[in-house]
């Protein structure tokens, strides 16, 4: 019977690594690997992969898809989810973590792109990052994903395989979104948030990454990589 073999030693200091040279054949194969590089959130407009954003922090893309199927079927522009108030749009997202903060921020986004955007999500990070509940990481998905801007949205899966693989390593989300952006060919970089993503969601795990079916293996720089081969 075949079983994964977990070895846990002791990381480099990301800040002592190497760079991987082979960012694009890295990129090449992901491409290869991965048809439709494409959110896991579920929307149709921007304004609804904003709000689906803000309440995705510290929360699954299945409970966050789950809560905007109930609410957008009745509330999906800034104008009726604010005519809900922050107690009607609770119970369409109480099965989201930090519900109440999010319904609190959320409605005075509404307010906000009614009052000051002419209710249009902005296409601009300044703007974007001054609405309640959106920070960089939320304002770099918008733009990505919902205005075609070559940003790199740095989560919880694409800074452990930035550090892992040797793609880009860092002590923190920005150093490594920063060197992502230097680093990934420009026919790649549109799309380079969502390989990471759903390779990082998939693949390349936490606490058992799965080695032995990553199409990048050979590409990868994880130097543990080989104890986590299914033998």
């Amino acid at each position: 019977m075949s079983k994964t073999v977990k070895h846990k030693t002791a990381d480099t200091p990301p800040s002592r690594r190497m760079p991987n040279p082979n960012v694009r054949p890295f990129f090449e194969k992901l491409a290869a690997t991965i048809a439709e590089p494409v959110s896991d959130l579920n929307y149709k407009t921007n304004f609804e992969l904003l709000i689906a954003v803000i309440l995705s922090a510290q929360a699954t893309d299945i409970s966050v898809n789950i809560a905007t199927k109930q609410l957008y079927a009745v509330a999906n522009t800034p104008e009726t989810i604010l005519a809900l108030g922050e107690e009607g749009l609770k119970p369409y997202i109480k099965n989201i973590g930090l519900y109440n903060a999010k319904a609190k921020n959320i409605i005075k986004t509404c307010r906000d792109l009614i009052d000051k955007f002419d209710s249009t999500v902005p296409d601009n990070r300044k703007d974007l990052e001054s609405l309640a509940g959106v920070g960089r990481k939320t304002a770099n998905v918008v733009l990505n994903s919902g205005f075609g801007q070559p940003t790199m949205a740095v989560d919880t899966h694409i800074f452990r395989v930035g550090n892992r693989t040797g793609l880009a390593t860092g002590k923190n989300v920005l150093i490594v979104e920063q060197k992502l952006v230097e680093r990934i060919p420009e026919e790649f970089m549109l799309d380079a948030h969502h390989y990471l993503i759903l390779h990082g969601r998939y693949t390349c795990k936490a606490r058992t990454p799965q080695c032995g079916a990553c199409p990048v293996y050979e590409e990868c720089m994880f130097k543990d990589k080989a104890a986590f081969l299914e033998i």
